[in-house]
């Protein structure tokens, strides 16, 4: 089953009075339940790609179609509500709010939602994340690693149809990033998690079931990684 669908995407942008292209007509899908990765040199796009896939940046051109929604055809409320609900984000430099606890910055979404917090659901995430003791912790207390941890938990708290997530191990030394990608790799084996991985590590992208090339903004290969 098709989760997501991109349609001739495209992003231009004013640099002075000449335009830079950083996507030039990308088009693909992926299933249901797929772990993609995205390589690519830096500035080739890939990262404009994954802004455009969670709704945080609007394309020149083209679609993005999430469950058969499409994300730009949404008012920025709408996209919003959507985003939050649906579109799981982890970033590299994870992106906590440093005066809230590591329970509230897990929760922060569905709080923004205004949807009740499933306690047995936060405790069985929190056990699978080893956070269940760092709970009451500031980000400043915590280690990279373990302030990734909590990045991704906040991404996977409200069930979200797709996750995406760039140079999640960009920022950790070599123990730190196997066991994210070995979290990552869990909820997509054990939960159906559809994930998209922006990296340049091909040691990460081979982990994939799928590998997507990008260079000077267009796909130059896309390729089965595991059977």
């Amino acid at each position: 089953m098709e989760l997501l669908r991109v349609e001739h995407l495209t992003r231009r942008y004013a640099q002075g009075a000449a335009q830079v292209t950083a996507l030039d007509d990308v088009s693909f899908s992926v299933e249901k339940g797929e772990f993609v990765a995205i390589m690519g040199p830096s500035g080739s796009g890939k990262s404009t790609l994954l802004h455009l896939l969670g709704g945080v940046d609007r394309p020149t051109a083209g679609r993005v179609m999430v469950q058969g929604t499409d994300l730009y055809a949404m008012d920025e409320t709408a996209l919003a509500i959507f985003r939050r609900r649906q579109i799981g984000l982890v970033y590299q430099f994870y992106n906590l709010i440093p005066v809230l606890n590591v329970r509230e910055n897990l929760t922060l979404p569905l709080l923004l939602d205004g949807r009740r917090v499933d306690r047995s659901l936060l405790d069985r995430l929190t056990d699978t994340l080893g956070l269940a003791d760092r709970l009451d912790h500031l980000p400043d207390q915590l280690s990279g690693g373990q302030q990734q941890r909590v990045s991704i938990g906040r991404a996977l708290i409200a069930s979200p149809a797709l996750m995406l997530a760039d140079e999640p191990t960009g920022n950790l030394d070599s123990r730190n990033s196997a066991e994210i990608m070995a979290l990552l790799r869990r909820f997509h084996e054990e939960k159906g998690q559809t994930l998209l991985v922006i990296t340049h590590d091909e040691r990460i992208a081979r982990q994939a079931d799928r590998l997507i090339t990008i260079e000077d903004g267009r796909i130059t290969r896309d390729e089965a990684v595991r059977p």
